[in-house]
């Protein structure tokens, strides 16, 4: 029966406080505080005690009820687009090793492309108090932000600009990446050139077709509508239209992909392919340099520090107008983008 009484008991919920600490240690709570804050007036055979009655109870302090009294939670959060995407590993990373620079907390989430998530989510973490946010927005209207922005949350958007405010912003070049990777499949000869790129509404999506789109005419070069696709990222949708777009009279000779997930689906359609077709990847992919892809890196984990780095200067009080900063991308080249045209 005991042992029935003990396993009805609440196991989890129940921790221990600082007037259970004092109970124990037979004292008064002011001491315990004086001792768990580090503060002088204890006299050390008490302050024996009070750590003996803390290690016996497993007490922690309360650290979140602390800093609240001093305006600051120590915390900052995170809204990433997808945290499967391995885009995001060293960029989240950066982000948390500047936090733990700064001893914040990180707290981070995914919008799974939803802007009503990204809100729901962006809007929680704020309402736990945090003291700033970081977003790689999927949404194009963020002025839900306005009030929080107005009480003291200070706002970073990586990858993609705010919608609809003022706010700061890091970026990679995703026009000049994307303009400099088809211009390397002109200079090995490329005259048809396909883009396969993300959902039309995201910004660098557009950004990466404007960088295809301006190579092509720097060249002298027409674009058919049949070689440009964006959509879903998804396998089945990117696969459709690269068959489409390497099929029949006319075929492109080499792809433009517009980032890691399409790039990846990509080699997969080019491995089934006897015909040689060159290809250019927008994002560095895992084995990349192994599969020999030519690749347009953008750095993930510098965005990540960058945007943390301005976030934290916001918080230590720097008052300067909201700025745009746009990192460098860098061509790989490593065969894929090389290839040259197969005779007709």
């Amino acid at each position: 029966m005991a042992d029935i009484a003990r396993r009805t008991e609440p196991r989890y919920g129940n921790r221990p406080t600082m007037k259970d600490v004092a109970a124990r240690a037979g004292v008064g709570l002011k001491t315990v505080s004086r001792v768990v804050n580090g503060e002088p007036g204890v006299t050390p055979d008490t302050e024996h005690r009070v750590r003996e009655a803390i290690e016996a109870l497993g007490f922690r302090r309360n650290d979140s009820a602390r800093v609240l009294r001093k305006g600051r939670t120590a915390t900052v959060g995170l809204v990433l687009e997808d945290l499967a995407d391995p885009f995001y590993g060293p960029l989240s990373r950066a982000v948390e090793e500047v936090a733990r620079a700064h001893g914040a907390l990180l707290f981070n989430g995914s919008s799974a492309e939803d802007p009503d998530r990204e809100q729901e989510l962006a809007l929680a973490l704020c309402a736990r108090r945090v003291d700033g946010l970081i977003i790689i927005p999927s949404g194009s209207d963020h002025r839900y932000l306005e009030p929080e922005i107005r009480a003291g949350v200070a706002t970073v958007f990586v990858d993609r600009p705010a919608g609809g405010i003022d706010a700061d912003v890091v970026l990679s070049d995703s026009f000049g990446g994307a303009r400099a990777g088809v211009a390397h499949l002109i200079a090995h000869g490329h005259r048809r050139i396909g883009f396969l790129g993300d959902r039309p509404g995201i910004h660098t999506a557009k950004e990466r077709l404007r960088g295809y789109r301006a190579a092509m005419e720097d060249a002298g070069l027409d674009v058919t509508d049949a070689w440009v696709s964006l959509g879903p990222t998804d396998p089945e949708r990117v696969a459709e239209a690269a068959e489409a777009m390497l099929s029949g009279p006319g075929a492109v000779t080499a792809l433009f992909a517009g980032n890691n997930r399409v790039t990846v689906t990509a080699v997969r359609v080019l491995a089934g392919r006897g015909r040689p077709v060159a290809l250019v990847g927008f994002d560095d992919i895992e084995l990349a340099d192994l599969l020999a892809i030519t690749v347009v890196a953008q750095d993930a984990a510098a965005l990540g520090r960058t945007a943390a780095e301005r976030l934290f200067r916001r918080l230590e009080g720097a008052d300067e107008p909201p700025a745009t900063v746009v990192l460098t991308t860098r061509l790989i080249a490593r065969g894929s983008g090389e290839i040259p045209p197969a005779e007709d």
